[in-house]
This record gives structure tokens, sequence and C-alpha cells, in this order.
């Protein structure tokens, strides 16, 4: 019965050994996929909806949540199965990439916020010009009419 003891010893010490090679290679792929801070910092448009649009691109977390997803599931089974010595430094990283993915989810609605709202502010400005030029217009063709007026009963 020692035998049997010894190697299932060994084996869970391989298995946790795996499982937190599993989540060390799944946030190192999450840190991978992350988007590039150049890659939100020059964004090339003819306009501002364009910059937006590109920024609102540039901010997709894309396959980094995925693996981030997938480093939580092999931590937190892990953790439950007591299979870690020490994994203070994976639940650090784990908190460091999930408050950069907070940052990341919160400035990409707040780009898409304004990629919704520029275009409908532009329309309103638009519209407000027009109204404006409108009005000009028309007190201009009110004094030509009273100054016709005018001509015709100094006449």
């Amino acid at each position: 019965m020692g035998q049997t003891t010894l190697d299932d010893d060994d084996l869970f010490d391989e298995a946790a050994s795996e499982m937190r090679e599993d989540v060390e290679e799944s946030l190192a792929n999450a840190r991978d996929a992350l988007p590039e801070g150049d890659a939100i910092w020059g964004v090339e448009a003819d306009n501002t909806l364009g910059v937006l649009n590109g920024l609102r691109s540039a901010l997709d977390p894309g396959e980094a949540e995925e693996h981030l997803t997938d480093a939580k599931k092999w931590y937190t089974m892990g953790e439950r199965a007591d299979a870690f010595d020490d994994a203070d430094d994976l639940a650090e990283e784990i908190k460091a990439l999930d408050e950069v993915f907070a940052d990341i989810e919160d400035a990409h609605e707040q780009v898409s916020d304004l990629a919704s709202t520029v275009p409908e502010l532009r329309g309103a400005l638009d519209d407000a010009h027009a109204a404006a030029d409108e009005d000009e217009e028309a007190e201009g063709d009110a004094e030509a009419d009273a100054d016709a007026e005018e001509a015709e009963a100094a006449d």
C-alpha cells in the first residue's frame, strides 16, 4: 500500500506542476494577445469618426480574454484541489491582467459612446447652422420687401 500512495503522490505532484504550467502559459498568451500600446496611440483616419472607429477596433481584447479565462479556470481548479504550494504570484498576475481588461473595457465603452454621439452632434450642429442661415435669409427677404414697399410709396 505504501508504493501505491507514493505513486499517487507523484502523479498528483506531476499534475499540479502541469496545471501551474497551464496557468502560466495561459497568462503569457493573454499578455501576448493584448493590443499593443501603439495600436491605440497612433490611429490613422480622415476624420474624428474614423479615429474613434479605429480606436474602438484597437481596444478589442480578442483572444486575450479567452486566454485569461483559461488561466482563471486552471488556477481555480488548482487552488480548490490544493495543488499549488505557492500560487501568490499567479493570483497577483491574474489580478493585474483583470485590471488591464477592466481598463480596456471601460475605454472601449467610452469610445463606442463617442462614436455614436459625434455623428449625432454633427447633425445637430449642421441643423442649427442651417436654421440660422434660413433665419438670416428670411430676414434679408423681409428687409428687401420692406425696402421695395418704401420705394413704391415714395414714388
